[in-house]
């Protein structure tokens, strides 16, 4: 009989099979070339662990590292999004008043009220799941992993956007003040160039410079909105009305004005843009601070944005106000060459730290998704000296490139586009909290929003979604191209052992190719892949002995990961279940694709203990799974690192 290996560890009970059955199964193979038994993947066992007292100070160790994360306070947390959302005032400013003219201070003003429906369902999000990587991860917890992979295509496509338009937009406003001998699409591949080399000499957007850039944007901010309120009180309302008369092109009809006013609000959101990153490092922010973040991110938007776009109507002809560096021209207007060289030169800070955010925001998302292994481990791999990770800034910088050069370094295509894929992302958060209330009803959090926030925020970026597409039909197929782009990817890459199958199928059903000189050892390098891909172990963390419950666990690890190594892991005080072995030989019997072990743990079920095991087993957290917790759980979910599967 087999004896099964495992490191520390005390072999109890051995499966009560016959020789012949431990080696093999009836389990058909649907392959013409191999026997039934690569379809099994062997019989499980059941283990007794006791943790060492090596593997508990590592899990005490991880767990204070974790905490020590959580320094963020108010400021420091919103500065990180704040510079993407009160930069964005630079390039959504000519964008609006491109679409909806005289009434373009009315629209933003409504475009940046529309927030006050997301942040209740943002709080209730963060405070039942403070993690990072929001909303993938929420969407990841509270679904399958094909939907959350829908998200984090939307995700990666954003923050190429954002990188793109903030590059762009930093080079028109650097035009502005100085001739450039070449074309403005060289000066943009440059920015991208720069912060590539920046972002692998291993520069990360801290919150203490983005703090620093912050306060520089504000004060300029600040110092514009005092020289404008001056300078209109000095030269009065005549060029308010010049505007406004020279602005009636259209019918005077309260449809017209409605649709010009919903035009508006459409491109408006772009103006928002930012506050979707604040959930992505919830896990770093102080208990009790998130709130107050969001709100931090929302009041200020509201002022800048609205009021630039007033003192733009009420100072400036309006065959200006779409110009692309339209902030420097109300700078000079308002004050002389000295603040319109002030705000150039802010706008191309800002908006070179939106490049450098949108770089580092990609690569955590890509991390993520290299952790759940969508990705492969060289996207985690990092620079000797600087540990930045390589593959992950030059692919999303590639990325970013190609969007730039397909859509002709168009600014407008990109800005248009950009505003779509966030209305998209923004309606993640409602998804994800319905699929969370739906399918971890359980799960604690701090407060709760009304559901009809919910319905009128999914409403809401319905009708706005569509009439981004409605003002310009062209950009559905942009936006269509790219994340179907990054959907298929996504898929093949979570996949690959369904996809490695069907080649396999193929090259066994022509068996010319299995004589060939050149072809007849694909066969074996297919399966050594199928199976070395397979070999990832993967935990359960379970509490009860019921059947139903272990098979739906085991139902979503074999539709959700591409494992044929699976351990159910009970952590005990000395009291296991009376069901809990046998049903574990009934579940081992009817996954044959899969070999299933039982993990009996003597110790409390808390994160130091669950994160001593991954470091006994070797196997990441991010890939051990756990049922919902009560609200009685003493124990924050985001300190176990774990994924919440079931009910």
């Amino acid at each position: 009989m087999e004896t099964p290996t495992s490191i520390d560890t005390e072999l109890i009970v051995i499966r009560p099979h016959t020789l012949e059955a431990a080696q093999t199964t009836t389990f058909p193979s649907r392959f013409l070339n191999l026997s039934n038994d690569f379809e099994f993947a062997g019989w499980g066992s059941i283990f007794r662990i006791e943790l060492s007292q090596d593997d508990l100070s590592h899990g005490n160790n991880t767990l204070r590292d974790l905490r020590r994360k959580q320094v963020l306070g108010q400021f420091g947390a919103s500065a990180l999004a704040a510079n993407d959302i009160l930069g964005g005032v630079f390039y959504t400013i000519p964008t609006v008043f491109a679409i909806s003219g005289v009434y373009s201070p009315l629209s933003m003003f409504i475009a940046t009220l529309t927030l006050f429906l997301w942040r209740p369902i943002m709080e209730e999000l963060g405070s039942a799941l403070p993690i990072s990587g929001a909303p993938y991860t929420y969407l990841l917890n509270g679904s399958t992993k094909s939907v959350a992979l829908l998200g984090a295509a939307l995700l990666l496509l954003d923050f190429a956007a954002t990188a793109v338009v903030s590059a762009t937009t930093a080079t028109s406003y650097l035009a502005g003040e100085v001739d450039i001998p070449f074309p403005l699409y060289v000066v943009t591949v440059f920015v991208f160039v720069l912060f590539t080399a920046v972002s692998l000499a291993g520069l990360r957007d801290s919150a203490r410079v983005a703090s620093g850039v912050l306060a520089i944007h504000l004060l300029t901010m600040v110092v514009l909105i005092v020289a404008s309120i001056t300078s209109w009180a000095s030269v009065g309302s005549a060029q308010l009305r010049e505007n406004w008369v020279t602005g009636q092109v259209g019918p005077a009809s309260p449809a017209y004005i409605l649709k010009q006013v919903f035009n508006g609000v459409c491109i408006g959101m772009l103006g928002l843009t930012g506050f979707e990153c604040a959930p992505a490092y919830a896990a770093k922010m102080r208990p009790g601070t998130y709130p107050s973040v969001l709100r931090n991110l929302h009041i200020p938007a509201i002022i800048l944005n609205t009021s630039m776009m007033l003192f733009v109507l009420a100072l400036l002809p309006l065959k200006v106000q779409a110009e692309e560096n339209v902030l420097s021209l109300l700078a000079q207007r308002a004050a002389g060459r000295w603040l319109r060289i002030w705000v150039a030169t802010d706008a191309v800070i800002v908006l070179c730290a939106g490049v450098l955010t949108g770089i580092m925001s990609a690569c955590e998302l890509l991390a993520e998704l290299s952790h759940d292994r969508v990705l492969p481990r060289a996207f985690v791999a990092c620079l000797p000296y600087t540990g930045a990770p390589y593959v992950a800034v030059v692919s999303f910088v590639g990325f970013s490139g190609v969007i730039y050069a397909s859509t002709g370094a168009d600014i407008t295509v990109v800005s248009k586009m950009f505003s779509v894929v966030w209305l998209a992302v923004m309606s993640l958060f409602p998804l994800s909290l319905v699929l969370l209330r739906f399918s971890r009803p359980r799960l604690p959090r701090l407060s709760r929003c009304s559901f009809s926030s919910v319905i009128s925020a999914v409403a809401v970026a319905a009708a706005v979604f569509a009439g981004n597409i409605a003002i310009d039909p062209t950009i559905a197929g942009w936006f269509a191209l790219y994340f179907l782009a990054l959907v298929i990817f996504f898929s093949i890459a979570d996949n690959k052992v369904g996809i490695l199958r069907w080649v396999y199928w193929s090259y066994d059903q022509v068996p010319l190719l299995h004589h060939l000189q050149l072809t007849r050892n694909w066969g074996g390098a297919l399966i050594t892949a199928m199976r070395r891909l397979r070999r990832q172990e993967v935990c359960l963390l379970v509490k009860t002995d019921e059947i139903n419950q272990l098979f739906n666990m085991i139902l979503y690890v074999r539709h959700n990961e591409e494992t044929s190594c699976l351990k159910i892991v009970h952590f005990h005080d000395g009291i296991v279940p009376l069901e809990m072995d046998a049903n574990v030989k009934i579940l081992d019997e009817a996954f044959p694709e899969i070999t299933i072990d039982l993990m009996l743990v003597d110790g409390p079920f808390n994160p130091q203990t669950v994160a001593a095991l991954a470091h006994r087993l070797q196997i990441p957290t991010s890939l051990m799974f756990m049922s919902c917790p009560g609200p009685d759980f003493q124990c924050p979910v985001a300190e176990f690192g774990t994924r919440v599967v079931s009910i």
